[in-house]
């Protein structure tokens, strides 16, 4: 069984950082790409930032220069580090993962629970 565990979701002022955290755990054999999507009330949810398993990364438009994704392959777990928040950010934040459970399976997606972040002072 693979989870996705989010966390450092929270309320922030304008302006403020949080850093946003997702482990993969269960029996897989390779960690392909991870991202992060958002959902604000009433809107579609939106990619946010994606990172290959080699490590090539990509950030929205959006937050481009104050959004940066990352991962740690030893610890299947990737990052999203946001800073100068605005209220515009407040969504829920939600985690992808595709994974290869075998050598020889197909790439399976999987999606973690969602961490709410709000931005409001």
């Amino acid at each position: 069984q693979v989870r996705l565990v989010e966390s450092g979701g929270g309320l922030v002022q304008p302006g403020g950082s949080l850093r946003l955290s997702c482990a993969v755990s269960g029996s897989i054999f390779r960690l392909n790409a991870m991202g992060w999507y958002r959902q604000a009330p009433g809107k579609q949810r939106e990619l946010v930032a994606a990172t290959t398993g080699g490590g090539i990364t990509d950030v929205a438009d959006s937050v481009k220069g104050r959004f940066t994704i990352s991962r740690d392959n030893a610890k299947n777990t990737v990052y999203l580090q946001m800073i100068d928040l605005t209220p515009e950010d407040t969504a829920v934040y939600y985690c992808n993962a595709r994974v290869l459970i075998t050598l020889l399976g197909r790439e399976l997606t999987y999606w973690g629970q969602g961490t709410q972040v709000t931005v409001s002072s």
